[in-house]
């Protein structure tokens, strides 16, 4: 018989939509968990029932009124089947029971979906019929999408408080990063110039002079660094939105700048290839700079960045910087763009690509990273065309 067709069909409806509305309620999963067996237990007349919360096509037995079943181990085979096929499957006979030696004679295994993806199973397993029919398979239907509904919610909420709390942590990264600038750097640097000025203006030696005036040009290039992310800090939660800039020409001086910097690095880049207007701050050509500098820095030997670009859509625009070097570590890789994050031989702040990722994103863009074809580096830059 049908569910629509039972004689207490009105009751047993309203009874559902008021435990909906307090699945919606819960604040935890294990709110959920708990109140669902509730459910089962006073709507439906079986000995067991186990709640099976599915996280990536995993299962996870959250709980059971079965005490034959371990909540710490695997799923049964009827579940697997259930997330599988995203359908309700029924198993009768010896096989319905979980365990050996077991009174069970029908089970039922009801999935729910949110977007196509499972996110619970519920379990009933009966002792005294030979299968569990429509008039109970429909009703658990309707539980098990109000539970998935409201583990889904909560699982929403979770990352974005996860999103929000990671987002403070990048602004404090930075702002202890602007006051590191300013104060430890800024000290450095002034010592710096002053020194190299004063040895400017005493040696003759042509190569010498060379030699100073680039650490002059360094300096200032650094010193103009500090002042302008200490500008954007202290602006940031004023900042108006990022604007239209010419890739070609940040990347021109980006590269343009670097080349003086570095004697073992080469750039191949052709300007002409980068005819795009892309939105980005002040500081867009420091996360060309940081990446740039990144690959003469932490590799031995003479290395060669490839600056190519693509567009995967009409909205974007990748900039990629694909290197010939020794590649990231594979024990940082997935962490290369934190915070205080560096390789186990890098003698650095690990603060570089972390800048490069807070300021990529603050102009609604995105970077990861993959390993090139020569076995180095490859960073990818994606920015929102103007």
């Amino acid at each position: 018989m049908s569910f629509e067709k039972q004689p207490d069909f009105a009751s047993q409806v309203a009874d559902l939509n008021r435990y909906g509305q307090a699945l919606n309620s819960c604040e935890s999963v294990d709110e959920v968990v708990s109140l669902t067996l509730e459910a089962v237990s006073l709507l439906f007349d079986f000995p067991y029932a186990t709640f099976v919360e599915v996280r990536n096509g995993d299962p996870e037995i959250a709980d059971s009124t079965n005490p034959n079943l371990d909540p710490e181990e695997t799923a049964t085979d009827v579940v697997s089947r259930a997330i599988e096929t995203g359908e309700t499957v029924r198993q009768t006979g010896p096989a319905a029971g979980a365990t050996d030696n077991s009174d069970v004679t029908a089970t039922l295994a009801v999935p729910a979906s949110i977007v196509d993806e499972v996110i619970v199973v519920l379990v009933t397993r009966a002792t005294s019929t030979d299968e569990i029919g429509a008039e109970h398979a429909e009703p658990l239907e309707i539980l098990a999408s109000h539970a998935a509904t409201a583990i889904s919610n909560i699982r929403s909420r979770e990352e974005l408080e996860r999103a929000r709390q990671d987002l403070e942590t990048r602004k404090e990264m930075i702002e202890l990063y602007d006051r590191l600038l300013r104060h430890d750097l800024g000290n450095d640097l002034q010592v710096i110039t002053g020194f190299t000025d004063f040895v400017a203006d005493n040696v003759e030696d042509d190569d010498t002079v060379e030699y100073v005036e680039r650490i002059q040009r360094a300096a200032e290039d650094a010193a103009d660094l500090v002042e302008r992310v200490g500008d954007l800090v202290s602006t940031l939660e004023e900042a108006d939105e990022p604007e239209p800039k010419p890739l070609r020409r940040e990347l021109e001086e980006t590269v343009e700048g670097v080349d003086t910097q570095y004697d073992d690095l080469v750039v191949e880049f052709d300007p002409g290839d980068f005819e795009y207007q892309v939105y980005g701050g002040d500081l867009l050509d420091s996360v060309f700079t940081n990446i740039l500098s990144n690959a003469a820095i932490h590799n031995d030997d003479p290395v060669t960045v490839s600056i190519y670009p693509e567009q995967p859509d009409p909205g974007t625009v990748v900039v990629g910087f694909a290197d010939d070097g020794d590649g990231v570590a594979e024990e940082v890789r997935d962490e290369i763009f934190e915070m205080g994050r560096k390789g186990p031989e890098s003698d650095g702040t690990g603060l570089g690509l972390g800048f490069v990722r807070a300021l990529t994103e603050s102009y609604g863009g995105t970077v990861e990273l993959r390993e090139s074809g020569s076995g180095g580096a490859d960073f990818r830059v994606v920015l929102d065309r103007a």
